[in-house]
């Protein structure tokens, strides 16, 4: 039997350019986890390799109960590998595929989003890839943010990703796809995009080419939920608007506040949101 350190190989849970991750047994504990393990011909590069380091302190560092929790760390021969939690009903991305959510999931699914983006925030942390992928589910169907390689540590310096296009284009705020100084609003637009393809079942931008996409994101306008799905309350706009405006000042402090919107329109509370929401 194949192992990672003393995890005995179990399958491969799935294989991107940057890792593999694969599903373990821990035989000392009896349980099931999760190993990510750096691509082999990226060891040799220290762009990747230190967005590998930086996701295990990203997560090591919140400890907060929305967050996929890490368990160990290692070297596979030169190949870091992190192992976490073992979420057994997969992705945002693969449910949303098969059907969507229920308005009760919805404010479920973003309250709990929202509770790991601003505890992360409030930690100097932007996680720069919130997307449905991104979104795990535990054995109770709860939701949890996974994959913090690309996160920035908003009071460190370094130029190591000055140059370099960070996130999914599908996903990317303005900032980011201008390669501009990022904080926690930019994850709160991503949110905003989950939200939206939640509602209508579609991206807001989405283009010919990566690029074309991203540039979307900066110059096109912000498009009506309701152009979509007309029978939508006129305050998804308006929520929508907020999440998605091409200035972070224009958008939503926190996450939560954003959370809080949705779970008032979903019930036919708007009017009694928050004024300083």
């Amino acid at each position: 039997m194949a192992t990672i350190g003393r995890y005995e190989i179990v399958e491969e849970l799935g294989k991107g350019e940057m890792a593999s991750v694969y599903l373990a047994r821990d035989p000392f504990i009896k349980r099931e986890v999760a190993i990510k393990v750096l691509a082999y011909e990226l060891t040799q590069d220290p762009l990747f390799l230190n967005f590998f380091y930086q996701e295990a302190e990203a997560i090591a560092s919140l400890e907060h109960p929305t967050i996929v929790p890490i368990y160990d760390f290692g070297l596979h021969g030169v190949q870091p590998y992190i192992v976490m939690r073992h979420m057994p009903n997969g992705s945002l991305k693969t449910r949303l595929k098969r059907r969507g959510l229920n308005r009760q999931e919805l404010c479920d699914l973003m309250g709990r989003l929202a509770e790991g983006l601003d505890e992360a925030h409030g930690l100097g942390i932007v996680h720069r890839d919130v997307k449905p992928a991104n979104v795990l589910f535990n054995q109770s169907y709860d939701a949890f943010l996974t994959d913090f390689g690309l996160a920035k540590f908003t009071q460190r310096k370094t130029g190591m990703t000055g140059m370099l296009l960070v996130g999914t284009p599908e996903y990317m705020s303005p900032e980011q796809a201008q390669r501009q100084r990022v904080d926690g609003r930019s994850d709160i637009y991503s949110l905003g995009v989950i939200l939206y393809l939640i509602l209508t079942g579609k991206h807001p931008y989405r283009a010919s080419s990566p690029a074309r996409t991203a540039s979307a994101h900066v110059h096109a306008p912000i498009p009506s939920v309701r152009n979509i799905i007309p029978d939508l309350p006129l305050m998804w706009d308006e929520i929508v608007g907020r999440a998605l405006a091409k200035t972070p000042e224009e958008r939503y402090e926190t996450a939560q506040s954003l959370a809080r919107d949705v779970a008032f329109a979903t019930r036919g509370q708007w009017h009694l949101r928050s004024t300083n929401a």
